[in-house]
């Protein structure tokens, strides 16, 4: 058993990585544990038809890897008449967003492939046992959150309310959004499954059938056809340089890591005059304008790219010349005592609406996410994989120590996570002083309706992110710390867990 550090988004995850950790599990099993826990109880956030990416520093130091479990395109085997089970919804969350529902929108998920995946070459308690706090907090019940509660005050009517077991486990007899606890039918089983096949359950097994079939039913192009293809897939993680550190982030065909990268190369060293725990005026102008920079190039050029590798590879080496000159969702990170660490962040969009028969699960809509759908709802192959915000990042210090880091937050995953390793690496913050910093973000950049957004320090708010960071440090004696920073702006939880 290794000491463990764990961040989560709320409490009852935070027990599950702990319970883990205690049973002897390491880094990886303690985030998965947990990420499992916020499938069941981050309602409207994520599910069990979640796609995900977890990025690994495994402890001996080797290169920083990533699995992708993100979301395909459904449709294999799917007539022309079908994916016309859909409709738009326009909310005022997230700064006024519209978004597609129904099921439609549901696309091929993939994180619980990914986890199991991730399980297979760096977990060291079985799986049942990494699977088990789940089944326990879907079979006793949960209350939501504040990340979920807020982000249902806007939706619980026109996305959770359409579909009767949803709107059943998620409204008072009243019609407001409950406050009791939430006992979602079937989930335990499905979970219990899960726990005995694997991922098999959700794909060629029950569960897949039971997920496709009522889809299908409903005017939905996923079919079981594309949930028996899908597979995760190993990546060497983006590397970036940062002094002493080298981290690893999300690599293509995502497009959060290669943001993260591009702005942290672009930062170079920033922020420099960081007084009483504040970043400097000056550098704020910095941030903002390497913000403008790369997400103004994003929207320019790598939503709409055909190659989006090579011109991501492209961008990062035309970044890299001009220093030498001159991202719904969850996350949960780990580090241990050996020095592994562990980042994980899933999604299931903004939700369907619908939770498929029989299983208890709520189904996905990120085909219906429009601003990571350039192409269109239903625009692109079968099977090719959906771009996305996330940047789960992990790094390793020359001197043995570990980091992990991520954030929810949609297009503010990048400039959040940006902003706090840049705190934490240039500007000599603590972990938790460069989680509670301000932030900001420039939202459409570029455009005419450019909107630099820039946090009160009095009020902070669940739409800069919420990051959660662990990290093993070496302090002057050369000692090993752990350590773990949660994010004030969401339900943060952390647990540091030693060994006997």
């Amino acid at each position: 058993m290794s000491d463990v550090a764990l961040a989560a988004p709320n409490e009852a995850a935070a027990d599950a990585g702990a319970e883990v950790a205690r049973a002897g599990g390491n880094a990886v099993d303690a985030a998965l544990a947990a990420a499992l826990v916020t499938m069941v109880n981050e309602v409207g956030l994520v599910s069990l038809s979640s796609g995900g990416f977890v990025t690994v520093q495994p402890p001996d130091g080797s290169s920083p890897v990533t699995v992708d479990g993100w979301m395909d395109m459904p449709g294999r085997g799917a007539d022309a008449a079908r994916g016309s089970g859909t409709w738009d919804v326009t909310t005022e969350y997230g700064g006024g967003v519209t978004v597609t529902i129904g099921a439609g929108s549901v696309a091929t998920h993939g994180a619980v492939a990914a986890f199991e995946e991730t399980h297979r070459r760096w977990g060291s308690v079985p799986w049942r046992e990494v699977v088990a706090p789940a089944v326990d907090v879907a079979r006793g019940g949960f209350r939501l959150g504040s990340a979920s509660r807020y982000y249902l005050d806007y939706v619980h009517d026109d996305i959770y309310g359409w579909d009767q077991q949803s709107r059943a486990a998620v409204h008072d007899v009243d019609g407001t959004v409950t406050r009791g606890l939430v006992v979602v039918a079937d989930l335990a089983a499905s979970l219990e499954l899960i726990a005995e096949e694997g991922a098999t359950a959700l794909h060629a097994g029950e569960l897949g059938h039971l997920i496709s079939d009522d889809v299908v039913a409903r005017g939905g192009l996923l079919t079981r056809a594309d949930l028996e293809a899908y597979q995760p897939v190993v990546r060497p993680a983006l590397r970036v340089e940062l002094g002493d550190w080298t981290l690893g982030t999300n690599p293509t065909p995502a497009i959060g890591g290669v943001c993260v990268a591009a702005m942290l190369r672009l930062l170079d060293g920033v922020p420099f005059d960081v007084v009483d725990g504040r970043w400097s005026t000056h550098d704020v102008d910095r941030l903002v304008e390497v913000q403008r920079t790369v997400l103004g190039h994003r929207l320019d050029v790598l939503d709409h790219s055909d190659d989006l590798v090579a011109d991501a590879l492209a961008y990062l080496a035309s970044v890299d010349d001009t220093v030498r000159s001159s991202g719904s969702t969850a996350h949960v990170s780990a580090t241990d005592g050996d020095g592994g660490a562990c980042a994980v962040t899933v999604s299931s969009g903004y939700g369907s609406g619908m939770v498929a028969r029989g299983t208890g699960i709520w189904l996905n809509n990120c085909l219906g996410e429009q601003e990571l759908n350039p192409r269109g709802l239903h625009g692109l192959p079968a099977g090719a994989r959906l771009l996305s915000n996330m940047a789960p990042t992990v790094a390793h210090h020359r001197d043995g120590a570990a980091l992990a880091i991520g954030s929810p937050g949609a297009d503010r995953i990048s400039t959040a996570v940006a902003q706090v390793v840049a705190g934490f690496v240039n500007g000599g913050l603590t972990l938790q002083g460069a989680v509670d910093h301000p932030r900001v973000h420039v939202h459409r950049a570029g455009r005419p309706d450019e909107v630099v957004k820039v946090e009160d320090p009095a009020d902070l708010t669940m739409y800069y992110g919420g990051v959660a960071a662990t990290l093993l440090r070496r302090d002057a004696t050369g000692a090993l710390h752990l350590e773990a920073a949660a994010d004030p702006r969401r339900d943060g939880a952390v647990r540091l867990v030693r060994s006997a």
